[in-house]
Parts: C-alpha cells; structure tokens; sequence
C-alpha cells in the first residue's frame, strides 16, 4: 500500500472531468445578495476529499476540506433556495449546489461559464458515483489510506514511529507505546527508522489480520486452505441457516471471490470470504426485504406509512428556519406524508409557516414544486399532502390552482374510476398519486351527493384544523372558530377527509372509511394505552394520524412504537431531528423496498381481531422466539472527537428490543478500553420475544464515560422479521442516520422458535 493514491487508481486517469476536478479551479461561493466570495476549490489526489482554501484566520484544516462521501446531492443551476433568492443575477447554467448528508448547510457555487459548472456537476457525480461504488475492502483500504496521508506530515510518502503514533490515534486506537514500538520494528525490514513501500503494505496487513474471521474460515476450509463448494455450501447451511444448494454457493464464489485463479478452481479464498461477510449477502438485514416484497395490494389503510410532523422546519418549533429543502430530505428519507402549514402570504399568494410563531415563512407554491420534483424520486407509491389550512377563502382557491396546475395528473381528485368504493385502494392502485388530505364540505362528499347537486355551493363553515384546534389559547393568539372553506381546495380531498374524533362506537356507526383523524400525542397514548384493541380495530376501516404535542418546542419525537402496535398507520414524527425515534421509524421503514410503506400483520388488518399489545393473550400474533445474540468485535468506530488525536473511544455495545411493552428490554457489552478500531467483546445474550412482527432490533454503540452520560457512536435499527441467522456484519449508522464507511460490528445471530 502506497501513501500517494491518484486517479490512476480509480481508473480514471483520462477522463476530462476527473482531471478538471484534480486541476480545480476558482468558484464565487454564495451566502448572501452581498457575501460572494472567490474560493479556489480542486479534488485531492485521494479522489475522495474536495479541498478549497479560505480566508478565516487560524482556520483548522479540517475545515477547508469535506469528503465525497459527506455529499447527499449535486444539483445543477439555481436549485437551491439560497442560489433562487441570492443569484438572480447570475446565468442559471453558470450555478450549481453540492448538499450534504446530515445537517451541513448546502454549499452554493457560481463558476465562471456553463462549461465549467457542467464539468464541476458532471465530474463531481462521477466521482460520487465510483465512491459509492467501491466494495467492502475498497473502503476500508480507503479509510486507513486517507488516515495514513494525514499522519504522513511531511508528505514523504514515509512513516516516521512518531507517525505511526499519530496514524494510530487517527484509526482510533491507542496502544502501549513499547507494543508499537515492537510493530514498527518487525515491519521495517530495512532498518531505515521509516516504513515505505512493501513495509507499509505488511504493516496494513498485520493492522488488519481478523483472528475472529480465521477462525470461522479455517474451520470450513478443508481443500488446501481453501473453501471449496461443498465447504462453502456447508458453512450457509449450518451457520448461516440459508436453505442453498452448490449453485448459490458457485454463484457467491463468482460475485465476490477476488483471486481470479482460485474463482477459476471454485475456490474461496480467505480475502473472498471476508468480501461476502462484509457484502450485502453477509449483513444482518435480509437482502430480500431491501426489495418491495410485501403484497401492496391491500386496502391503503392496512399499512404503515412513514410520516412527518411540520415537514417544512429545518429545526425547533419557534423561530427555527422553514426551507423547501426540509420537503426534499423527508422524501427522499422514504416519507410518504408530509405536513403543509398554510396562511395568508403577501401578494395573495399563500405560505407556510408553523403561526403565531417567529419561524421563517416560504411560499406555498415553491414547496408544491418541490413535492412534484421529489415525490416519487425514491419511492413510486403514493405521497399525502396532510394540509393544515388557516388561509382566507382567495388564498384557498390560490391554494387548489398551485396543486392543480403544477401537480397536474400526478393529483387525486377524483375516485378511482369515478365512484366511491367501499374501502381504500391499495398503493398499487395508486403509484405515482398525489392525495390531499384535509376538510370537506360535508355537502359535497362523494358518496352523498353528486357534483351536479353542488352548483352554487361555493362555501361552507368547518371547524379548525386539528394541530391548531389543540394548541392551548395564548396571548395575541385569536381564539378557535369555524374556517370558511373553498370549494376548489375541498375538491383536492378524496380519500382523507379530516374529522373530528367522536369515540370509536360513533365513528364505527356514522363515518365513512375515508374519514380520519388526527390525534395529539396525549390522546393518543392514552387510548393506546386504556382502549388498545379498539383502537387496532379502529384502524382495520378508517386511517389514524398522531403528532407530537405542541409543547415540544425543541422539535423533539415521541416513542412512535406505542402507536404502531396501536395501529395507527400515520405516526409523525420531526424528522429534522436526530434521536432514538427517527432511529426507530428509518430502521422500521427500511424494509419493503424502502417504499415507506409496511403492510401490518394481519392481525392487525382483521376488523374483529382480539389483539391487544398490552395484554398479551392467545392469538395468531403470539408466536415466540428465541433471539440469540453473540456481539464479536467491531470494526473502524469513528472517534467521537475527530479534532484530538489523543481522544480515543471506550465502546460498549446495547441491544434494544423494542415492541409490544412485553417484549421491551435492553442488554449491553463490557466497554473496551481506548480501541476503536477493532475492539472485541464475544459477549453473548438472549431474548424473548413473543410477538416478533412488530419487534425492533436496536444495536447501539458509545463511548463509555465514568464521570458523565455515555455519548452517542453509532447505531443501526431494523426490523425483528429482516434478520438474517448466522455471523452477520452491522453496518453502522451516524445519528443523523447516514452509513459509517466500512464502520461495523461482527456479531453472530440464533432465532429459535420456542
């Protein structure tokens, strides 16, 4: 392993753009109509980092870099709303916005011509494009290459032991300094105080050797110090418990063996057989559930659909900034509903904003086009507008205009085929839809009149929208009345008309399936908790949407999983903040395809179920199971303090069960001492679960503190049924939910039926 890596090795070398991003060039980055500043920006020779420089005084140098794999997003031309408000003046071919993963403002460019901001735009996505698609090794060769440039100090292409010790702290280990001293000394077969070349290959080597993995695969390998076939077919049928036959064990020779003469002999070799544990074949998500696998030709209601809670804030609830670029990241994070909080904007032309509050307000009609560009980008099945309406009747009817003429046929207006059917369409039915859900004129509900007995209906008193109707009567707040409703933004309303709750003997005597409700977090809890199975059976007919209470100011979540077992179906949560809960909904959700849609277990669809997930009786739903868990080792936890070098993570590992209350529990591992890089634990627990389809496995890692509370490493959250049995890598997550390059913890998993 060399200490300089170029485009050569990315095989890239002659392509254009790569080698204009490598040259770099000057950009205006933009912050405001008056802050426009000149920045050098050009890619580093390691094809992963972007350096520019800066004119801060006593700057870090972290701070003049961020890497590919940081980047959510390249858009080209003003698609940013800073570009939209700041860059009118400028060509719109000459702008481009790189947007990050995370919380990290997006960053505005303006090249100097069209040519160079389409070479930027391209070239930047190529590179994004071939990181993405580097394997397990790749990456991890990667991670320790961009570690070992940074304790290289005087870029000589050398290692120093001084910079041995740095590199070390970088990879986030510390070890005694007379074992490292002993390293360095057997690797530096020349005796020249400084490893190079081949010495640094056998250091990363040794750096890298996985006692664990040697001896799982020493186990099996039986033909020379290989797996064979027949070992490999051996190893997936006894510890990985895969029904398979010799051909899916030739075919995972062929995919990920990386020696073409023992792939040719059908062989594996042990840098093979690392490949596939560190694959999609060898993670603990089943590969088959990251496809839409579930029947998503059931009623609408029938599933879970993930959703959000005022979309349109970028942080808390009071004065925090709204953006259309809230919108994208909840679409794009798999969000089916998102919210739209509207009121009367300056030249009749509405916006949202969360009222009687200082956040920032955006228009109405920029979030409606933001919606029609990224509804359908990461999932095609449908998107709920759930529309919290406080605009006078002019602004309503420029409300209904916006969704008609820029959604276009994307929109439901109408039922499918013309007429009200008894029960929701599925999501099959209505892939690639826009519904609205809002009021309705109640004269004007299609399975009690027809459009012709509407003419000259323009209007109708309706009470507050829920949010607004729960919220406590403040000073200079007006106080609660009847809303005039338009009729052209009722017509957007089709399948989710917004009701009050009248209790579940009334709703299930007088409402039509597609009314719903909308419950604050209080009321939900407490009919989750007091009347569970009613609920359930509530939401076997009609749709149930919950939000959290309006006191949290700080844009903090409620446990969603309460309401799950209750049923309920529309769970908003804030997405814009990072907690246990958005960790629950991405890992529940990461299922199916990713669609944001889960079809409930079918305990859950049946309108005379027993079910009550607080008091666990017999039923269909208790099928129990033995969780075996063996937490192995981990693998390249990042440091929690990036900026020390000295700062190196104590880790522990948690497992948490979440579920039915019954099934709710929590173990976690001895902390390692001052090892990040491959701590190992072979700690083993066991659960019980006794209803596994709406159970939650949460791997949690931190950093243990003996004065203070434990912070936060990683995490990863999927479902209970998504398991894979057998030794399974964990890929780990950020707490903003983004994967962990080549980050992960090796652990070994049993379900046993009980």
């Amino acid at each position: 392993m060399e200490l300089n890596s170029n485009a050569n090795g990315h095989r890239l070398q002659d392509d254009e753009d790569l080698q204009f991003l490598l040259k770099g060039s000057k950009l205006h980055k933009v912050k405001s109509k008056s802050w426009k500043k000149l920045r050098f920006y050009k890619l580093q020779d390691d094809c992963k980092t972007i350096w520019h420089d800066s004119k801060k005084l006593l700057s870090s140098p972290d701070k003049h870099t961020f890497s590919i794999q940081d980047i959510e997003e390249v858009r080209p031309g003003r698609q940013s709303e800073g570009l939209q408000k700041n860059a009118g003046d400028v060509p719109d071919s000459c702008c481009f916005s790189i947007f990050f993963k995370g919380q990290r403002k997006n960053l505005d460019l303006v090249a100097s011509s069209e040519e160079e901001a389409g070479q930027w735009v391209t070239g930047l996505k190529k590179v994004i494009r071939l990181s993405d698609n580097l394997n397990s090794k790749q990456k991890q060769e990667h991670w320790i290459y961009s570690c070992l440039r940074k304790a290289d100090t005087n870029s000589d292409n050398k290692m120093t032991f001084k910079e041995l010790k740095h590199f070390l702290g970088e990879i986030n280990v510390k070890v005694d300094d007379l074992y490292a001293e002993k390293l360095f000394n057997e690797c530096d077969t020349s005796h020249s105080k400084t490893l190079e070349g081949s010495e640094i290959e056998e250091f990363y080597k040794r750096l890298t050797y996985r006692n664990e993995i040697e001896v799982i695969y020493s186990k099996y390998a039986s033909s020379k110090g290989k797996m064979s076939v027949e070992d490999l077919g051996n190893f997936l049928r006894m510890e990985q418990r895969e029904d398979v036959g010799l051909n899916e064990a030739v075919a995972l020779i062929q995919k990920y063996e990386l020696d073409e003469a023992a792939k040719e002999k059908k062989l594996m070799s042990r840098d093979g057989f690392l490949m596939y544990l560190q694959s999609s074949d060898g993670l603990v998500l089943n590969p088959r559930h990251t496809l839409v696998y579930q029947d998503m030709s059931q009623p609408l209601n029938h599933y879970f659909i993930s959703s959000s809670h005022n979309t349109y804030l970028m942080e808390d609830q009071l004065k925090g900034p709204s953006s259309t670029e809230a919108y994208v990241r909840a679409l794009t994070k798999g969000c089916r509903c998102v919210e739209l909080d509207c009121w009367d904007g300056p030249n009749g032309d509405p916006v949202i904003y969360h009222g009687y509050t200082l956040t920032s307000k955006i228009l109405f009609k920029d979030v409606i086009e933001t919606v029609k560009e990224y509804a359908f980008k990461n999932s095609e099945y449908p998107v709920v507008l759930s529309l919290e309406t406080h605009c006078s009747m002019d602004q309503q009817k420029v409300m209904a205009h916006h969704m008609k003429t820029i959604l276009g046929s994307m929109l439901l207006t109408a039922p499918l085929g013309g007429k009200m059917p008894t029960h929701f369409p599925s999501p099959e039915q209505l892939k690639g839809k826009i519904l609205v859900k809002g009021k309705k004129l109640q004269l004007q509900d299609h399975s009690m009149t027809s459009p012709e007995s509407l003419q000259g209906e323009e209007e109708e008193s309706v009470s507050e929208e829920d949010e607004a109707a729960d919220l406590p009567e403040e000073k200079g707040m007006p106080k609660k009345s009847k809303l005039k409703l338009a009729r052209e933004l009722s017509d957007m309303v089709v399948f989710c008309k917004s009701v009050h709750f009248p209790g579940f003997e009334t709703a299930r005597e007088t409402q039509a399936f597609y009314e719903m409700s909308s419950f604050g977090e209080s009321k939900a809890f407490k009919l989750a908790q007091e009347s569970a199975n009613r609920f359930v059976i509530h939401n076997t007919r009609q749709l149930s949407r919950t939000y959290p209470r309006g006191t949290r100011t700080d844009s903090s979540n409620y446990n969603p999983v309460d309401l799950w077992n209750a049923g309920c179906q529309i769970v908003a949560l804030n997405f814009q903040t990072s907690d246990k809960s958005m960790d629950l909904n991405q890992g529940k959700f990461q299922q199916n395809g990713f669609s944001g849609y889960i079809l409930k277990p079918r305990f859950m669809r049946d309108g005379q179920t027993q079910f009550n997930p607080t008091s666990i009786m017999q039923g269909e739903w208790l099928t129990p199971k033995k969780l075996h868990v063996m937490i192995i080792s981990g693998q390249q936890l990042p440091k929690e303090n990036k900026n020390k070098n000295n700062s190196v993570v104590d880790p522990l590992v948690r497992i948490e069960i979440s579920g039915v209350p019954r099934d709710v529990c929590s173990a976690e591992t001895e902390h390692i001492e001052d090892n990040g890089f491959n701590p190992s634990w072979n700690k083993n627990f066991q659960f019980d679960i006794c209803v596994p389809e709406l159970a939650l496995v949460r791997f949690v890692v931190e950093d243990h503190d003996t004065a203070s509370r434990n912070d936060f490493v990683a995490q990863y959250t999927l479902p209970f049924m998504s398991l894979q049995n057998g030794y399974r890598h964990v890929p780990l997550l950020t707490k903003e939910g983004n994967p962990i390059a080549s980050s992960s913890i090796f652990i070994h998993i049993m379900v046993v039926d009980q």
